[in-house]
Order: structure tokens, then sequence, then C-alpha cells
């Protein structure tokens, strides 16, 4: 069984195809062992990133689990996974609209058993190794941005850097901005950083229960649940270093971006590879 449907993966892969700069061939005996096909490599890494299970159970004969870490990190260091989420977001920007006006920030914590840059203890956890990883969303849940760090760093801290992510999308902002978040972030602090950043804020008050003041937030906890469901790479990070653990965000992202736009479309929209269904 496919990791992705065929509708979400052939324009992802297009899309990914179109920016994997040109690979310089050259050896000192002008021979050298035939290199595996990217389209193989990348259906590997989304397999990996969907089904959550280690390089080597991924593996086979086509390639090798060598191979797809050493193809991912040179994917990584030329930007691709970055350039495909800007480039799904300015499309989906163009064919449904961000919706900007009401952003939404949350904390996710989720198991890191092998430790690393990003890990730390748990504070629900029983201080086992985690990482949290802080989302923006727009007011229908599509991912804006995420910042990723250990999971006994506080929600409040991560905010700046959160709301930072709204620079890619240079100055086509509204000038009013509301931004929803839960009673963790409930402080002076908060409140005057989102003041410097010219941004109302709805925060929900400590101490009164949470699906009384629920608001407009619930569209980011629906985007965690995406994330962690979707894509078990995610749930359970077993990476170690902070730039692969962006560069699967950036790809979940990716193909989070591509199903919505596939869903507002195709009541309005045809096309030859349309979904029978609605997905």
């Amino acid at each position: 069984m496919p990791a992705l449907p065929s509708s979400v993966m052939k324009p992802l892969w297009a899309q990914f195809e179109a920016l994997i700069p040109p690979v310089r061939r050259e050896h000192p005996l002008g021979c050298h062992r035939p290199r595996i096909p990217d389209h193989i490599v990348f259906g590997k890494l989304v397999q990996v990133l969907v089904l959550g299970a280690a390089y080597e159970k991924i593996a086979d004969t086509t390639c090798s689990a060598t191979t797809i870490r050493r193809r991912r990190d040179e994917w990584i260091a030329a930007g691709v996974f970055e350039d495909l989420e800007q480039i799904c977001l300015q499309a989906y920007d163009r064919i449904v609209g961000i919706e900007f006006e009401d952003l939404a920030v949350d904390g996710c914590l989720v198991k890191a058993p092998c430790g690393g840059e990003a890990a730390g203890r748990s504070p629900v956890d029983r201080g086992k190794q985690g990482t949290k990883r802080s989302v923006l969303v727009d007011g229908k849940g599509i991912p804006l941005g995420v910042v990723v760090a250990p999971a006994n760093r506080h929600d409040s801290p991560l905010l700046r850097p959160t709301l930072e992510k709204l620079c890619r999308f240079g100055f086509h902002l509204p000038t009013t901005i509301t931004v929803h978040l839960d009673a963790g972030y409930d402080s002076r602090k908060t409140r005057e950083l989102l003041a410097e950043l010219g941004c109302t804020a709805e925060i929900a008050t400590k101490g009164k229960p949470a699906p009384i003041q629920v608001g407009k937030r619930w569209v980011v906890e629906r985007t965690n649940s995406w994330h962690n469901r979707g894509f078990r790479k995610l749930a359970i990070c077993t990476e170690r270093r902070t730039a692969v653990i962006n560069a699967l965000i950036g790809l979940a992202n990716s193909i989070i971006v591509i199903r919505r736009i596939i869903r507002e479309a195709w009541t309005t929209h045809r096309w030859d590879t349309r979904p029978n269904r609605r997905p």
C-alpha cells in the first residue's frame, strides 16, 4: 500500500524534482556506479516520514538506507525542503487564500527516544527525552511555520521565533492580526510582545476551563493531530539533528497544504488526475 495517494504524490514529486539541483557527475577514472534515481529515494523518504519506520526497514534492493540518508542530507544542504514548503504555501495563497487575520500558536510535545539536539526532559512523560514543536497556523489550520525545541522549554519564549516565521510572506500581511493562544501564554511578557509586533491578543485566562474559551484556537490542535496521526516520524521523533527534523516537518507541511488545496478545489476545479471522491 503506498504511503500517499497518487493525487498527492504526483504533484508533490513534480515540484520537488524541479527544485533538485543538477548533479555534477565526475570520476577520476571516467566510470562509477550508476546513481540511484531521485524519485526512488524520494519515495523511500516519504515512507519513512509517513510510516515512521527506520531507514533500514524501508531500504531494499532498489535503494539502501545509506543512500536515503546521504541524498536527504544533500537536499537539506540545497534548501529543497524549505523551498518546497514555501512554494506550496504560495500556491495555496493564490488558489484558496491564507487567512492571516486570525492566527493560532500552540506547542506540541512528542517523544524523542534517541535524544539529540532538539531533545530534553519531557514534563509530561516522566522526564523521558522529548521534543517540542511550536506551531503557527492560519485561520483554517494551514501550518505557516514550526519551531523545534527541547521538551523542557516553555511555550512563551518560543512565541517570538514562531511568529517571526511570517517574514517568509514578505509585506503581504494585513494591518490587523489577531493571535489566539491558550492559557500557557497568559502573561504580561506575551502581551508586551504581541503589542510590539502590532498584533491583537486573544489569550485564554489561567484557572478557567479551556472549552469555554476555545474560540478560534481549535484549528492549531487539529494541525497538531495532522502532524502526529499522519506522520509517525513526527509523533515519535528518532532523528537527532535539528536540520533533519526541520526538513521532515517541511515535507509534512507541504503534504498537508497539497491535501488542503485538493480538498478546497475539488468542488470548483476539474483536472485529469482529480480524485473520484473528495479527500
